[in-house]
């Protein structure tokens, strides 16, 4: 009679040794299973990390570009005040800019000369949407728009809020006027007023190519043939 040999207990039913699989099966607090909890255990894989809403680099270039935005623009604003005099303009590059310095209590053209709290009433509403915003901001080309317009309006802001002739009622400094010196061909300006609108014309840009600013990109359907 031949012998029967008894199937080892130490292994699994595949040939893979029972002992050798327990050092890597472990339980979810870490305790390494027995054989017998080894023999029923299956595999369980960790739940993905939920993405945040916000990226943090796309948040610090918008932080960052309004920090620069906001330096040079009261930079320009403190040299314009201590070096130029009002009334004698800078003709410069040959008369297509002039540097004239001006006091504005409106916006361009100095419209609503007689209503100058209105501004930074509507300038703190934009810099409140520019912070909701940047909860959900991914895109680094959205990042440095908002970033343009936040810096912009923040330095127009403190000129509302901190020079004469008081709080909400401050008078912005302008000082850049092309092809004349007195805005007779267009409005004077500021490097804020440049930030704004160059960060607007850039959302612009991105709105009509369709990157949003959470990174994606809209997908726009093909208008289909009528049959």
């Amino acid at each position: 009679m031949r012998a029967v040999r008894q199937p080892d207990p130490g292994r699994a039913t595949g040939g893979v040794p029972v002992r050798d699989s327990l050092c890597v099966l472990q339980a979810v607090g870490g305790t390494t299973l027995n054989a017998d909890e080894a023999e029923g255990a299956t595999a369980v894989r960790p739940e993905p990390e939920a993405k945040p809403r916000f990226s943090p680099r796309a948040v610090a270039v918008l932080g960052i570009t309004a920090a620069l935005a906001v330096a040079l623009d009261q930079w320009v604003k403190w040299l314009c005040t201590e070096h130029l005099t009002e009334g004698e303009p800078v003709r410069i590059l040959g008369g297509l800019v002039y540097l004239s310095l001006l006091r504005n209590s409106g916006a361009a053209f100095s419209m609503g000369s007689e209503h100058t709290w209105v501004f930074p009433v509507i300038t703190l509403v934009v810099i409140g949407w520019i912070v909701f915003m940047a909860t959900r901001l991914r895109s680094l080309p959205w990042a440095i728009s908002l970033g343009l317009v936040l810096g912009g309006a923040f330095g127009n802001l403190a000129d509302r809020l901190f020079r004469a002739p008081g709080p909400f009622q401050g008078h912005v400094v302008d000082m850049i006027s092309l092809f004349a010196p007195y805005a007779e061909k267009f409005a004077v300006f500021n490097v804020a007023d440049s930030c704004l609108s160059v960060g607007v014309a850039l959302a612009v840009v991105l709105e009509l190519t369709g990157r949003q600013r959470d990174g994606r990109r809209a997908v726009r359907k093909k208008a289909e043939p009528a049959s």
